[in-house]
């Protein structure tokens, strides 16, 4: 375990920000989700100097997603 959280919230951080280069709003989703692996990474390697990162992501990741989810209902619809 202690070896496949390091990997995990790695690569899911990657393909979070590599979704939200794609303009795809579920980035914002995930990297809410992701937060949960780094406070297990946290707790697991006490490593509580990332804590504060940790709950500022989730602020981030909450406030982008309720501006591009905003944003979509702004714009008009595709036929």
């Amino acid at each position: 375990m202690r070896q496949l959280l390091p990997l995990a919230t790695s690569v899911i951080t990657v393909y979070g920000m590599w979704l939200a280069g794609n303009h795809n709003a579920r980035a914002w989703t995930l990297g809410i989700a992701n937060q949960g692996l780094w406070l297990a990474f946290i707790v697991a390697f006490d490593a509580w100097g990332l804590l504060p990162l940790n709950a500022a992501m989730v602020v981030v990741y909450g406030r982008n997603l309720r501006k591009w989810r905003s944003e979509q209902r702004r714009q008009p619809k595709e036929k």
